[in-house]
């Protein structure tokens, strides 16, 4: 029996496939999702980075903003109250990452955006989601219809190979480039595909109706260079690729300049831009801009085997007793077989090659600041 304060773990459109193929299922977001197959978190990261790896993201947020106006303008206008990213210049059939700020300068959640011709697709973090629906409506039903589109799954394709694994079902998708986003027909069904994703690789993300998830995953999946993995290895990949976990590497009480996301803000919302400001905290964030943050989050490079996990506190040396920073995120990173973490210092202790130690089990491990991400991205540019 459920306590009172639990609710039943909800299932995506792809439950049944991951039992029937031997996933381990375990809690993440509210959900039932599978973290490893039988293949086991190795061997699907590894194929990921070899030949191609299907993703269940249908965990994720997706919301449509229509503007009442009928001009997508207005809607990406509206948006930018609420990020600090350039939305307008978001060209048709192209997508933008971006974070939801609030008032002291922290990161509410971080999000996709595409534009779509005549409305706005947003892809939330599953955690965030139902906060971030409510944030939206709260602050931009003015100009904006906001439309939960809860009745579709969300499937990432992710390696070298997935793009000849997705143009058996979609030839369009051959001539999209990295960040390229937009209504696609792929094996007959109505979809919104990206070339993106979460793991450094070339690849996309495939928003397929939820009646048809279980078909278009099982077609995929009928290709051999196509395995099924799980959250596992989706966070290993990530990792590798230096890409923030949100409530980990970034969350309220970090900025986009303490998470060394500036390449994501342009210059038009800075200062001197075209529409600088106008966003939540965005004098603490141009502040930062101009002065620099207080600390800073970086790649880290664990000497020997042992990997560092999320929450090892950071010392200056060996003998310290004064904490400086902590992991935010941690572990063995398959594609160079040795450990890798990254997480938070003081800025003036963030250059690359700088040596610190962290604590595990009592014992000061050396690592060094390293350079991110830790395995070269392959987006088709």
């Amino acid at each position: 029996m459920l306590a009172r304060d639990e609710s039943p773990l909800k299932q995506t459109p792809l439950h049944t496939l991951h039992v029937a193929r031997g996933a381990r299922m375990v809690p993440f977001a509210g959900y039932d999702m599978p973290v490893q197959y039988p293949a086991g978190v190795l061997r699907e990261h590894l194929h990921t980075r070899e030949k191609a790896g299907l993703f269940d993201v249908s965990h994720m947020g997706q919301v449509a903003l229509r503007p009442k106006s009928g001009r997508v303008l207005d809607a990406a206008l509206a948006l930018e109250r609420l990020v600090p990213q350039d939305i307008v210049a978001v060209a048709p059939g192209r997508q933008r990452y971006a974070q939801f700020t609030e008032a002291n300068g922290g990161i509410l959640d971080d999000l996709m955006v595409a534009n779509f011709g005549d409305h706005l697709v947003l892809v939330v973090n599953a955690a965030c989601k139902a906060e971030d629906e409510a944030h939206l409506r709260a602050h931009l039903s003015d100009v904006c219809v906001i439309d939960s589109l809860g009745d579709r799954a969300l499937i990432a394709l992710q390696g070298p190979k997935a793009e000849a694994a997705l143009t058996k079902f979609c030839a369009d998708t051959a001539a999209m480039k990295f960040m390229d986003a937009g209504p696609r027909r792929v094996a007959g069904y109505d979809c919104f595909v990206s070339r993106s994703g979460y793991t450094g690789e070339d690849g996309f993300e495939i928003s397929v109706p939820a009646v048809h998830a279980e078909a278009l995953a099982t077609a995929l999946l009928e290709n051999s260079d196509v395995l099924p993995v799980g959250l596992g290895a989706r966070d290993s990949l990530r990792l590798e690729a230096g890409l923030c976990l949100y409530g980990h590497d970034i969350d309220t009480m970090t900025t986009p300049v303490d998470g060394a996301l500036e390449w994501s803000i342009q210059k038009s919302r800075r200062l001197g831009g075209a529409r600088a400001g106008g966003f939540p905290g965005a004098d603490t964030i141009l502040a930062q801009f101009e002065k620099g943050a207080p600390r800073r989050r970086v790649g880290l490079q664990p000497e020997g085997r042992a990997p560092v996990r999320e929450g090892a506190a950071l010392f200056a040396d060996a003998a310290s007793t004064e904490q400086i920073g902590k992991v935010t995120s941690g572990g063995f990173g398959p594609s160079l077989n040795a450990p890798v973490a990254m997480g938070y210092l003081p800025s003036s202790l963030a250059s690359i090659g700088t040596t610190l130690f962290a604590e595990v089990r009592g014992q000061r491990l050396p690592l060094k600041v390293a350079a991110m991400p830790f395995v070269p991205n392959t987006y088709k540019r």
